[in-house]
């Protein structure tokens, strides 16, 4: 703990409004690695001549590997130098972009789906970092900061990969990402500080640690499964979203997709005010009304889904429950532990995360089989666990 009240007292004076913004954008530029895939999805399965569900797993992958690389790169976070951890995922990062680049059949482009995923943790070393550093009473403004940067970063990403993929072709979008990392890995190598390990535990016992963190706290349990069904929801939405946008209803292509995700953003810009608010009133009475919220938004989605301005509101008020939930969420857990904070964020991220592959392969899924309404039940459904989940809590 000595340890711990060092770096605290240290860095705080570093934790300037540059640094806040750098950060902010820095998690938004790795994240978007993930996102990429989901307006690309009908592109791919013509270009390697498969179906929607096979294409849909690669998409299920990336959000898989997110959750493999925080279980097993995350937890290094409490024992590492993080500027350092920071630069090799970056470099491992753009290696597996370029193979994304490179691939030429179905089975290349699963696999490296798989190692853009584990890659793509940065974000998840900052915003503890960021925890740490920030004043108890500012918290949640702060978090809220950095997390709109990587929540512009989620839904600009499509916006991105669906107009460039829909000129230019889908491999295009890989290539000019890996550039991207290479330029960060810079950036962030000289702006972020050197920042010691507030742990010396063997990395075994790193591990074992986050099986006694889901045991011990209850408030971790609750924000994980609350967190993953609401990641379910908002990935099935988006997973699905380019396949009914080329349906007869509106023919249109990956860059309809894309430019829905700016209208999205409404709910990342949202994100700073839902920090304060959860400063002030509590993180637990936000995530009550996101999940109401999101059942909204499904519920638009299901009477009007096949009309463009039912997309639009739908999509505003996903994007707005989702990302607000997610930042109340983050709250909570990064005020259990000072010293365990890297890996409470990885029980509560895997478990997001998780959430997000489950929505993205049963959106993809439900959609060939249901059509538009099975994606739709599916997600009022993740909300009403969610609900019982927040409503029996203790």
């Amino acid at each position: 703990m000595e340890l711990l009240k060092d770096n605290s007292t240290k860095s705080n004076p570093v934790l300037s409004n540059l640094l806040i913004t750098v950060m902010a954008i820095a998690c938004g530029l790795t994240v978007a690695n993930l996102y990429y895939i989901q307006p690309l999805l009908a592109d791919m399965a013509k270009t390697f001549n498969v179906s929607e569900i096979s294409v849909g797993s690669a998409a299920m992958l990336t959000q898989i590997g997110y959750a493999a690389g925080m279980i097993l790169i995350l937890p290094l976070g409490d024992i590492k130098e993080k500027r350092n951890l920071i630069t090799v995922m970056l470099l491992l990062s753009v290696l597996s972009l370029l193979s994304m680049f490179f691939s030429r059949n179905i089975s290349m482009l699963i696999i490296s789906s798989f190692a853009v995923g584990f890659t793509s943790i940065i974000p998840q070393l900052i915003i503890p970092l960021a925890a740490q550093l920030s004043d108890p009473k500012e918290r949640g403004r702060i978090i809220g900061t950095v997390m709109s940067g990587l929540l512009i970063g989620i839904l600009a990403s499509r916006t991105f990969s669906g107009i460039l993929g829909g000129y230019f072709g889908w491999r295009i979008v890989y290539i000019i990402a890996a550039a991207m990392m290479i330029i960060l890995m810079f950036v962030l190598r000289k702006i972020i500080p050197v920042h010691k390990p507030v742990s010396n535990i063997k990395y075994i016992d790193l591990l074992k640690s986050l099986f006694r963190l889901i045991k011990t706290e209850s408030v971790l349990r609750e924000a994980s499964i609350n967190g993953a069904m609401m990641f379910a929801a908002f990935s099935a939405f988006w997973t699905s979203l380019t396949f009914l946008l080329e349906s007869s209803h509106y023919n249109m292509g990956s860059q309809a997709a894309g430019l829905l995700g700016l209208v999205g953003i409404s709910g990342a810009l949202a994100a700073p005010l839902v920090g304060r608010i959860a400063d002030k009133r509590g993180p637990r009475f936000v995530i009550g009304i996101c999940i109401s919220v999101v059942i909204l938004s499904y519920i638009l989605f299901l009477f009007l889904g096949f009309k463009m301005f039912g997309l639009i509101l739908g999509v505003i008020l996903l994007d707005l429950g989702v990302q607000s939930c997610n930042v109340s969420n983050q709250t909570r857990v990064h005020s259990l532990n000072e010293e365990m904070r890297n890996r409470i964020n990885t029980v509560y991220m895997v478990s997001f995360f998780l959430g997000g592959s489950l929505g993205s392969f049963l959106g993809t899924y439900s959609y060939s089989h249901f059509g538009w309404y099975g994606v739709c039940i599916f997600g009022i459904a993740t909300q009403i666990i969610a609900f019982i989940v927040h409503k029996t809590a203790k």
